[in-house]
């Protein structure tokens, strides 16, 4: 196994912080204008997709060529999917309750809190998560084994997360349903079976990475965060806290994972509606 040359890498990883940057900058204006927060969430995919195409770009000559795109297309694939499938189930609504939320207790101008709080420092965090597919594009190795478990777990969580919105949304479309807790499909097995896809793609690039002890280590830190980011985050801990007031979300939650798939509680699941 060979490590990246951090002579290129490092260039790289300056140019993907100002190209992600500059992706959450555009999205603020954009936000500003049309006095709508939400839309950062449809920036959230483009950004990560931006950074591997830029990075599939630089790190030409610099790794295995089969690596570089295996991550790049992996990535682009995931980020412009969750673009896609937020900007479909956001048209037509307002803003989202946990920027207003946000914004209502910001000290000072809301504007350029959001802007802070928000826009930076989801630029920084697609950059910090992005790292596996840096490190990986700058890798030299050839695809193996190792590489197979990492499309693998890739292709289960975009699958995963896939099913799971598609599912819901076809709950939702049923007037029958309002005002009703989505429990059937994969959601009667994960309260967040978006969520827990999200992981296991990241956890899946991660592999991408794992070349070296070096870049194992230095990579890791990207599927730790975005896993604590859609457990303990602004993912699942904010959106079970709106959810909490829901008639029958309680019981719900009291027979179903709150992450990791698996079946229901059996002395709870008879009291289904």
């Amino acid at each position: 196994m060979s490590s990246p040359d951090w002579n290129v890498l490092v260039p790289n990883l300056l140019i993907t912080a100002a190209v992600a940057a500059a992706v959450l900058l555009v999205t603020f204006a954009v936000a500003v204008r049309r006095g709508l927060h939400r839309v950062v969430d449809i920036a959230w995919g483009i950004a990560f997709g931006s950074v591997a195409v830029v990075t599939y770009v630089l790190s030409d000559g610099h790794g295995d060529d089969g690596r570089r795109l295996l991550a790049a297309a992996a990535t682009v694939v995931w980020g412009l999917r969750l673009a896609v499938h937020i900007a479909h189930r956001s048209r037509g609504h307002g803003e989202d309750p946990r920027y207003r939320a946000l914004l209502d207790k910001a000290p000072g101008n809301p504007t350029w809190y959001a802007l802070r709080t928000v826009y930076l420092l989801q630029a920084g965090l697609v950059w910090l998560i992005s790292l596996p597919v840096q490190l990986a594009s700058y890798s030299a190795s050839p695809l193996g084994p190792l590489d197979a478990v990492a499309l693998t777990l890739w292709a289960a969580g975009l699958t995963f997360e896939t099913v799971g919105d598609r599912q819901l949304a076809r709950f939702k479309t049923d007037p029958a349903n309002r005002g009703r807790i989505m429990d059937r499909g994969l959601w009667a097995w994960t309260r967040h079976p978006n969520y827990f896809g999200d992981a296991l793609v990241w956890w899946g690039l991660y592999l991408l990475a794992c070349t070296t002890w070096q870049t194992a280590l230095t990579g890791l830190v990207s599927p730790v965060v975005m896993t604590l980011l859609l457990t303990v985050g602004s993912g699942k801990r904010l959106l079970e806290k709106h959810m909490a007031q829901r008639p029958g979300y309680a019981d719900y939650a009291a027979r179903t994972s709150g992450f990791l798939p698996r079946p229901p509680h059996r002395s709870l699941s008879r009291h289904r509606r």
